[in-house]
């Protein structure tokens, strides 16, 4: 059932989502209000790289940026080198994070999303959706969809739709100062 979910959302997102790539920063880069449900739920999942991480990740940070992406993406993975300088250049009291929305833990999308990352020099944490975590992006319609969590793992500011990383930079900043 896990595995059908996962399809069902890679071929959603494949069909409405990512776009056209040419077209994808002008015109979907839009700050707009959260596609996702106003709180993380509680998970358990594990990250591209094994370790098991739960809903307590965003706990230690004022404000984590959760980048929903998927392996089969092209503004996605364009855009992995930038979130990995932003990653690296983060206050303390920030993080970022992604969520493979088309890995599961027995899936290729997982040594995909791994040489990914590593190709792009994009060290952060990127979880394999749980049940949990797949059931809170059902309204993600477009990849790279970055929204913005708080420490109490609740969803603040807007999410930006679209590969824009000043977007992501321009929203932390406003989160940050508040």
């Amino acid at each position: 059932m896990k595995n059908f979910l996962i399809a069902i959302c890679a071929v959603a997102l494949l069909l409405t989502g990512c776009g056209d790539s040419a077209n994808t920063n002008e015109t979907s880069n839009t700050a707009q209000a959260s596609p996702v449900a106003k709180n993380i739920p509680n998970f358990t999942a594990k990250t591209i790289t094994g370790e098991t991480v739960t809903n307590e990740i965003f706990a230690a940070k004022k404000i984590t940026v959760v980048n929903i992406w998927g392996t089969f993406c092209p503004p996605c993975i364009a855009e992995m080198p930038e979130l990995g300088e932003m990653a690296r250049a983060l206050p303390a009291d920030a993080q970022i994070i992604g969520l493979v929305c088309d890995a599961s833990e027995k899936s290729s999308q997982i040594q995909k999303a791994i040489q990914i990352t590593r190709e792009a020099n994009a060290d952060f944490v990127n979880i394999i959706p749980d049940a949990q975590l797949l059931k809170f992006m059902e309204n993600v319609e477009a990849v790279p969809t970055t929204i913005f969590v708080n420490s109490k793992g609740e969803v603040v500011g807007k999410a930006v739709i679209g590969a824009d990383v000043e977007a992501y930079k321009n929203e932390l900043e406003k989160l940050l100062k508040q």
